[in-house]
């Protein structure tokens, strides 16, 4: 490998990026226009690059700097126009590359029935112009297949890498570019006959590549971008680019819209009869289905002794424990300041008392060191069909259910403060205070 041909392939990849993202970092002063300008006016050079220079890599293999370096940075600010633009603004120089390199190589279909007057001295080679026009066609082809692909495909790991964005961008690059490889390597095979050492040299050189580009992307995003200045355009649905790529951004909205912003769980707005936006709570025929209301136990006195950031943590501890109980298909609400309801598909009225049985032993064993004492809940539950045939019923149900478990609670607190006063006079403790499992709840 030569090292002189590897540094100039770094000092050009990174003046390219420098220049290119400084014009992106521009737009809101200078507009977008010039970066796309530049960027369209960089593929002609590096489709020509592509096809004429290589220079020597690892193991006797070759690379372009035309498709190593700018068509896997380009791959890679489009991306980087998606992620800080929108799908309308990214189509943009997709289709402006795609549709000027059709009309390059119809104007040179034209072109070359000319009668040439050699006035220089030459004449134009147009097998050569042929050749690079059929390229560029191709290139951009694979260029607009490439763009929706990358950003599926960083869709798609924000699932598992939301918080590592320079990875994300470096292992969709990657991945995009090697499909990108095999079909521009196709191209020069058949119109220039390129030997096999332009594939697996081309694509070595493109992963190396894709992480350099990586680690220049997540610094630009994290250093030197700020938000737009100006407010979002409207989004249109018009065309695939669009039906594509609102997707993780349209998820996104779906999990911030009726979500409380305090314990992350759902909020009333989602229950049916609530909202426009309920979850598919509704009971179905011939399927049990359970309504569980949960209820903290004296949490005013909670707020009022400890304050009302020591009651945030209670509620947060509590979402988070009841969430580590649930089945994945359970739905978990925040239904008021202290209460909760649970709505859980295939779950009949045994497997309901056992859930809550659950929930309350998980809750009082959680450790709240600002308390000093453990916290309990009480829990109303009603399923289906016997307690009633809709949400609203068996909701009601679920209601009384709690209130009749709050009485019974408060009945025998206070049975056991006034055994307490009278053990305290005699010097005996009292009967019943003993409680093994911590609970002290009661479940309807």
């Amino acid at each position: 490998m030569d090292v002189m041909n590897v540094l100039l392939l770094f000092l050009e990849l990174t003046v390219y990026f420098a220049v290119m993202a400084g014009l992106f970092r521009l737009r809101h002063r200078l507009g977008i226009g010039i970066f796309f300008c530049a960027l369209g006016a960089m593929h002609f050079l590096e489709t020509y690059l592509a096809a004429i220079l290589y220079v020597p890599f690892a193991e006797g293999t070759a690379i372009s700097p035309g498709s190593t370096v700018l068509f896997a940075g380009k791959l890679v600010l489009l991306l980087l126009v998606y992620i800080r633009e929108d799908a309308s603004t990214v189509r943009q120089p997709i289709y402006g590359l795609l549709i000027g390199n059709f009309l390059t190589v119809a104007l040179v279909f034209l072109a070359r029935h000319h009668i040439v007057a050699p006035a220089t001295g030459q004449l134009p080679d147009f097998s050569f112009m042929n050749d690079m026009g059929w390229l560029m066609v191709w290139g951009t082809v694979l260029l607009f297949v490439d763009s929706i692909l990358i950003i599926l495909l960083y869709e798609r790991l924000g699932r598992i890498m939301r918080q590592s964005i320079g990875l994300r961008i470096a292992v969709s690059a990657m991945v995009i570019l090697t499909i990108d490889q095999i079909g521009f390597y196709s191209a020069l095979w058949a119109l220039l006959d390129a030997p096999i050492d332009v594939l697996v040299g081309g694509w070595l050189a493109k992963m190396v590549t894709a992480c350099i580009y990586g680690v220049l992307a997540w610094f630009y995003l994290r250093h030197l971008e700020r938000p737009p200045l100006v407010a979002p355009r409207q989004k249109r649905i018009s065309d695939i680019f669009d039906i594509l790529t609102y997707r993780e951004k349209y998820e996104d909205l779906l999990k911030r819209v009726g979500r409380d912003e305090l314990t992350g769980v759902f909020d009333r707005s989602r229950l049916p009869g609530e909202g426009k936006d309920a979850l598919n709570c509704t009971p179905e025929a011939g399927r049990p289905f359970s309504v569980l209301i949960v209820d903290i136990d004296e949490f005013k006195a909670i707020n009022d002794d400890f304050g009302h950031a020591c009651g945030d943590s209670v509620l947060k501890e509590m979402a988070a424990t009841m969430q580590g109980v649930l089945r994945k298909e359970d739905v978990l609400v925040r239904y008021g300041g202290d209460e909760f309801v649970i709505c859980c598909n295939d779950l009949d009225r045994w497997e309901a008392t056992s859930l809550g049985d659950r929930l309350m032993r998980r809750v009082a064993a959680l450790q709240l060191p600002p308390l000093g004492r453990p916290v309990t809940v009480s829990i109303g539950h009603a399923t289906s069909p016997d307690d009633g045939r809709t949400f609203e019923e068996l909701f009601a149900a679920a209601d009384r259910s709690l209130y009749r478990a709050k009485r019974r609670r408060h009945g025998e607190s206070s049975r056991l403060r006034a055994e307490g006063d009278l053990a305290q006079d005699a010097g005996t403790q009292p009967a019943g205070t003993q409680d093994p499992e911590g609970l002290g709840t009661e479940l309807v």
